[in-house]
């Protein structure tokens, strides 16, 4: 987007310098094609910095449940999670592997990232903690989260209210 800003500026200007009226002597403080294009790339990158820094001190309130790699709670291929990681037969809660409603993933506009870390707060004191976000959930949910879990381990979770957070790459 910046490119095709960037494209529009010049073009702009060409076509300005082109005209009879650009084509008088300077005055004192004109600017000159690189300062006008200065200008703008300062203000671009500004803006995109600005945006950047916001988006990431969000917390977002979720219903929170657990599931099990197994065929009738995912698809055809419960090992395999929608980044195309793979679990290990022998897994567990220990494991911290998320899936998200598709409303909070990047692929379909939300904020998360398939592989980035997220701190979850208010699920409960034994799987409270930092959670990597590997798997989608099916599209009829909304502002949920998933918690992978070992089908011996027993665990029956459906709690609302529960606090998310990105952490910010360092």
């Amino acid at each position: 987007m910046n490119n095709a800003k960037l494209l529009a500026d010049l073009l702009i200007a060409a076509t300005a310098l082109t005209t009879p009226f650009f084509h008088a002597t300077p005055t004192a403080n004109a600017l000159g094609m690189e300062g006008f294009l200065a200008h703008r790339r300062t203000i671009t990158r500004h803006v995109s910095k600005t945006k950047a820094l916001v988006a990431r001190n969000l917390t977002y309130t979720v219903t929170a449940t657990c599931y099990q790699a197994i065929p009738g709670q995912t698809d055809s291929e419960p090992f395999v999670t929608a980044d195309n990681s793979r679990i290990k037969p022998h897994y567990g809660s220990k494991k911290r592997w998320m899936a998200l409603s598709r409303d909070l993933l990047k692929p379909w506009g939300g904020p998360f990232k398939f592989g980035e870390k997220v701190h979850v707060r208010g699920l409960s004191p034994k799987l409270d903690g930092v959670y990597t976000v590997h798997d989608t959930m099916n599209r009829r949910h909304h502002h949920c989260m998933d918690v992978l879990t070992h089908r011996n381990e027993k665990f029956d979770i459906f709690q609302k209210g529960v606090k998310i957070q990105p952490i910010a790459a360092r």
